[in-house]
């Protein structure tokens, strides 16, 4: 869904699966910071103002095992309002980027890089702030650690909360997970994990090098996928 805000006109878009039929839904503009109500009846309503504490991108507690309790299935409230930084909307073309991280070290790594390939990127603290956030927006990369909110990697939250996207939009995300257990580039566990690419921590100061071959490699069979889906007539 495109849209236009009226204050300073930019020109953005959101997933048209992200508000309810015959609901409204109340976000900000990225550039100027202005309330945008959009769905139906909106011209009727009038957007609640609402402060937010900046997101610092820095975690100032440990982080909980809140996967092992999170309902996926809770709803959120039609007047939640997230963030100025999840990046709901964006420009057309704009990258965005969720980093689900506890270790500074791993995301002063990882922040730099995503910084430098010009995505807007969303730091959070919880796998509950992490689901919130895909609900709301469709990220094209996701990188967690296959440890942040839990204490067993194989339930990790947002692994299992992936698994359960339907796959029109999963293949619209490069997943990728950071794990002390596999290796980095690992076709087999990368498959039987369903995520897009696994890093080693072991290998995180190659991070970049490594990004941009899974990122080549990730374009080139979606491109070859297309040409297939449009030969065969399906697209």
């Amino acid at each position: 869904m495109k849209i236009t805000c009226e204050n300073c006109q930019a020109t953005l878009k959101i997933p048209e699966n992200k508000i309810s039929e015959g609901r409204s839904a109340t976000f900000k503009c990225p550039k100027c910071k202005e309330s945008i109500l959009v769905g139906e009846h909106a011209e009727d309503e009038k957007p609640d103002e609402k402060q937010h504490s900046p997101d610092t991108g820095a975690p100032d507690r440990d982080t909980k095992d809140d996967d092992m309790e999170f309902d996926f299935e809770d709803s959120i409230p039609d007047e939640y309002e997230p963030p100025d930084k999840t990046f709901e909307f964006i420009e057309d073309e704009g990258k965005t980027a969720l980093i689900c991280e506890s270790d500074q070290k791993n995301r002063n790594i990882i922040k730099p890089v995503l910084d430098f390939m010009e995505y807007h990127i969303t730091v959070v603290d919880s796998v509950r702030d992490a689901i919130r956030n895909i609900r709301y927006h469709t990220f094209d990369i996701i990188i967690f650690n296959e440890n942040f909110g839990t204490k067993d990697p194989d339930k990790n939250g947002i692994l299992i909360y992936l698994s359960r996207i339907p796959m029109s939009t999963r293949r619209n995300i490069f997943a990728i997970m950071i794990t002390e257990r596999f290796n980095t580039l690992d076709n087999m566990m990368t498959l039987d994990k369903s995520v897009d690419m696994i890093i080693n921590i072991e290998n995180m100061d190659e991070f970049e090098k490594i990004l941009e071959h899974g990122l080549s490699a990730n374009n080139i069979f979606y491109r070859l996928y297309m040409e297939e889906l449009k030969n065969a007539g399906r697209i």
